[in-house]
């Protein structure tokens, strides 16, 4: 099955044959037939396919394009834009807000260490500068797609945590396990363009951009369990707030 030989075009409506494009794309992204991440073939082979003119084709992509549908990325092409995580600002881990909205979310561990925490980390935890910390770098994906890239810190006194587990499980989750009840927590969230490495990881181009997140946990008898800094796919990810009066 190919995306062309599900659109059909009837050059005898009066509806123009641009937006009979636009309406095949639409409802072949709203049926599943080209999920998140899809990438559609150039214009000039769309026009081909279609029996439609270049300019035509053209019309009907910009229109998908301002309406936030597709993407055209310099040197990729033009690639249906991932559904977005909208994740509520409160105290849970990506992990646990994933889970909750059915995204199948998956871990690769791509740092681990057990090492001596240097004067940031220790001022963000309340610890003496080579008190021993786990260090670990991790990339999350939802539904198979990149989203995340996740740097932690966790005191070695807090909890035992291994590079297996958190392959499976998320940290919160981890953490809790082993008696830890989150009660606050500071937060910044910032943005930033993504770095080659960024990029690599996340599939995304180089400069494009970014939402950052640090955050550093406290649980509920005052002990400073947790300081990361994570960065994630803009065009996929925004946090929700409520505001009252």
């Amino acid at each position: 099955m190919t995306l062309t030989s599900e659109i059909s075009i009837d050059r005898s409506s009066p509806v123009p044959l641009y937006h009979q494009l636009v309406h095949g794309i639409e409802t072949a992204i709203s049926d599943g037939l080209l999920p998140p991440g899809s990438m559609l073939d150039n214009e000039l082979s769309l026009a081909k396919d279609l029996h439609l003119s270049r300019p035509t084709v053209r019309k009907a992509m910009d229109e998908l394009v301002r309406s936030g549908l597709l993407v055209r990325k310099r040197g990729v092409g033009t690639q249906v834009v991932a559904s977005e995580v909208r994740r509520p600002v409160r105290l849970t881990s990506l992990f646990d807000d994933l889970v909750g909205d059915h995204a199948n979310p998956t871990t690769r561990v791509l740092e681990f260490a057990e090492e001596p925490a240097r004067a940031s980390v220790a001022e963000r935890l309340d610890l003496t500068v080579g008190d021993s910390v786990y260090y670990f770098k991790r990339l999350r994906s939802r539904n198979g797609q990149p989203l995340a890239i996740m740097e932690n810190w966790v005191s070695t006194a807090i909890a035992h945590i291994t590079e297996e587990e958190l392959n499976e499980h998320g940290m919160y989750s981890l953490l809790r396990r082993s008696g830890v009840n989150f009660r606050v927590a500071n937060q910044k969230i910032g943005a930033s363009v993504a770095t080659p490495e960024q990029a690599k990881l996340l599939q995304t181009s180089e400069g494009s951009a970014l939402v950052t997140m640090s955050r550093t946990a406290t649980d509920d008898i005052g002990r400073r369990v947790e300081t990361g800094r994570h960065v994630y796919r803009a065009d996929s990810y925004s946090f929700e707030l409520t505001l009252s009066a």
